[in-house]
C-alpha cells in the first residue's frame, strides 16, 4: 500500500531507533531487534493504542490503522492483545490483521471477577505504574497496598500520586498524609498533585518523561483530570464525583495510549472497582519488605508469625515498631494470593488441604487437653 514501507530500515543503531517514526511511542533498539524477522516478512511494526471487541487501533510508521486480532486469539487469556502491546500487522488490505505479538517486557495483571482461574491484562510494556489516590476522601491504605503489589509484580516502577491536593489546604495535614502513604509504600515515590492548581504536575511530568506509564485508580480518583494536566489539553472527558462519598462514575471506558508532550506515552484506564491479586507473591513481599526482612530473623524458617517462639515479626508487633494494621494487611493479601495460585497449582492445593487437616487436628487435640484439665 502506498505510503507504508514494507520493512524497517536496515540500520540498528541507537540513532536510527531514535529517528524512527515510532520513537515517540517507545520504539527502541530492543524492539527493532525483536521485530527483525517480521520485517523480513514484509510486516509493519506498530503499538496498540486501543482495543475494542476483537479490533484494535495500531499506530504504525505510516499512521494509525484499524486491525483485526483474529489471528492472535489465544486459549491463554494472558496472551490476548492489550493496550501497550507491540505487534506486527499487515502492510495493507481490508481488513488488516495483527499477525503476532512481540514478547512483553512487563504486564499489569489482575484477577477477574469470574470464579474461573483467569487473569486480566490491563496494560503491557509499562515502565511506571501511577497509582492515583484521591485526597477528597479518607485514605484507604489497604487498597494502596493492593495496587502496589500488582504494580511491583508487573515489573513496572510504582509511583503513588495523591490527587486533589488542593482540598487539603493545611500544609501540615498534607505532610502527615504523605508520611502515612510513604510508610505504606516503602521504596516508592509519593507525590501530592493538584490538577486544579498545577501543584506537582511538573514534577510528575519529569518523572514519567520518555517512558510508558499507566494510570490506575478507583473511579473518582481524578485520573482523567490528571491525564489532561499531563497532556496539556482536555483530551479525556471528566465527570464530577459525588459529594457524599467522593465516588465517581466511569469517565474512561477503554484503555487508551496517549503521547505526552514532554516525551513518553500514558495509558489511561477505567476506574477499577475491584483490584484482585493475580499470582503476585513477589509483589506482596516487596510491598511489605520490612515484614519480609523481619521474617528472616525468626527462629524457624517456616514461621507463620502466629504464636511460634522466637518470632521476630511478633516481637516487632509487641514493641510497636510494626503496626498491627500492616501485619493484618500482609496476611490478608498473602492468603488471597495463595487462593488464586491454588486454582491452577495442584501441588499448592494439596499443601493447603494438608495444612487445614493439621490445624484441625491441633485444634481437636487442644480441646481434648482442655476437657481433661477440667475433669
Amino acid at each position: 500500500m502506498k505510503g507504508f514501507p514494507l520493512s524497517l530500515p536496515p540500520a540498528s543503531s541507537e540513532a536510527s531507533s531514535a529517528s524512527h517514526p515510532l520513537a515517540p511511542y517507545g520504539w527502541d533498539e530492543g524492539w527493532e531487534t525483536e521485530f527483525t524477522p517480521y520485517a523480513a516478512q514484509g510486516l509493519l511494526p506498530g503499538r496498540v493504542v486501543r482495543v475494542d471487541r476483537g479490533l484494535c487501533d495500531v499506530v504504525t510508521p505510516g499512521g494509525t490503522v484499524r486491525a483485526d486480532t483474529e489471528f492472535v486469539v489465544p486459549r491463554d487469556p494472558m496472551k490476548v492483545v492489550c493496550t501497550g502491546d507491540w505487534v506486527a500487522v499487515d502492510p495493507g488490505g481490508d481488513p488488516r490483521y495483527v499477525r503476532t505479538l512481540l514478547p512483553r517486557r512487563t504486564a499489569f495483571v489482575r484477577s477477574t471477577s469470574s470464579k474461573r482461574s483467569e487473569g486480566q491484562i490491563l496494560a503491557a510494556n509499562v515502565d511506571h505504574a501511577i497509582i492515583a489516590v484521591p485526597l477528597a476522601v479518607e485514605l484507604d491504605l489497604g487498597r494502596i497496598e493492593r495496587f502496589l503489589a500488582l504494580a511491583w509484580e508487573s515489573g513496572a516502577q510504582p509511583l503513588v500520586v495523591l490527587t486533589k491536593a488542593d482540598l487539603v489546604p493545611d500544609p501540615t495535614g498534607l505532610s502527615y498524609l504523605v508520611d502515612d502513604v510513604e510508610t505504606t509504600a516503602p521504596g516508592v515515590q509519593v507525590l501530592p498533585v493538584s490538577a486544579a492548581t498545577g501543584e506537582g504536575v511538573d514534577v510528575l511530568s519529569a518523572v514519567v518523561s520518555g517512558s510508558t506509564s499507566v494510570l490506575l485508580g478507583v473511579s473518582g480518583a481524578g485520573k482523567s483530570t490528571l491525564a489532561n494536566a499531563l497532556l496539556g489539553e482536555d483530551v479525556m472527558e471528566v465527570q464530577a464525583t459525588r459529594d457524599v462519598d467522593g465516588k465517581g462514575r466511569h469517565t474512561t471506558t477503554t484503555r487508551n495510549l496517549l503521547v505526552l508532550p514532554g516525551g513518553g506515552v500514558l495509558i489511561d484506564t477505567p476506574g477499577l472497582r475491584g483490584v484482585g491479586l493475580w499470582d503476585a507473591g513477589q509483589g506482596v513481599g516487596q510491598v511489605f519488605a520490612e515484614i519480609e526482612e523481619l521474617a528472616e530473623e525468626c527462629r524457624f524458617h517456616d514461621c507463620a508469625h502466629g504464636s511460634e517462639p522466637g518470632c521476630a515479626v511478633l516481637a516487632a508487633l509487641e514493641d510497636g515498631s510494626l503496626p498491627e494494621r500492616r501485619l493484618e494487611s500482609y496476611r490478608k493479601l498473602l492468603r488471597e494470593n495463595q487462593r488464586i495460585v491454588a486454582k491452577t497449582d495442584a501441588r499448592l492445593r494439596a499443601e493447603i488441604r494438608r495444612d487445614w487437616r493439621l490445624k484441625g487436628a491441633e485444634g481437636r487435640a487442644a480441646m481434648e487437653a482442655k476437657r481433661g484439665r477440667i475433669r
